[in-house]
């Protein structure tokens, strides 16, 4: 079992030397081309998935529809994504030192996107990477730490992680 990445980490690939993804400007934002029809009532955010090579050796990669997942919410419900709006990466190849960036807009109940998890499995040289989870949300934090909170129990890690950034974000608290 792995742990999921945060928002805004990289992940290596360990069969493909120097390869490296990362979700991440997880934030509220409307589609360029104007919102989709099946959206209505649903708030808008877009996610970046940046593929990086700093190894040796340039590789063919595809980063598609049907290769990104986004779940909202703390039931893992799935987002409308935009398909129309966002920007893949079909069959491109990074050179070293060099990186390629999918947009990928979605749409969501905006009291859902506290908590955002985006599911990515890159193809790389024709051959499937395992996939990978980063775990992040948009929104009022203190929201994000009370669900958390609400739904675990006194002692668990998230209820300590939850109290923990709570302190923190209190003024005053030493």
């Amino acid at each position: 079992m792995y742990e999921p990445n945060v928002v805004g980490d990289w992940h290596e690939y360990d069969e493909h030397a120097g390869l490296r993804v990362r979700v991440h400007r997880l934030e509220a934002a409307e589609p360029p081309r104007g919102r989709d029809d099946a959206a209505v009532g649903l708030t808008y955010f877009s996610v970046r998935v940046t593929v990086e090579n700093r190894g040796a050796r340039h590789y063919g990669i595809h980063l598609e529809d049907g290769q990104i997942d986004v779940r909202v919410g703390p039931d893992g419900e799935g987002a409308f994504i935009d398909w129309r709006n966002s920007q893949f990466i079909e069959g491109f190849d990074v050179y070293p030192l060099r990186r390629a960036t999918a947009v990928l807009y979605a749409a969501a109940p905006e009291a859902a996107l506290t908590h955002v998890d985006v599911q990515v499995q890159l193809r790389v040289e024709e051959e499937w990477t395992d996939r990978r989870l980063w775990a992040g949300g948009i929104g009022d934090p203190e929201a994000t730490a009370a669900a958390a909170s609400a739904g675990t129990g006194q002692g668990s890690l998230a209820h300590q992680v939850s109290a923990f950034l709570k302190d923190q974000a209190e003024p005053g608290t030493p």
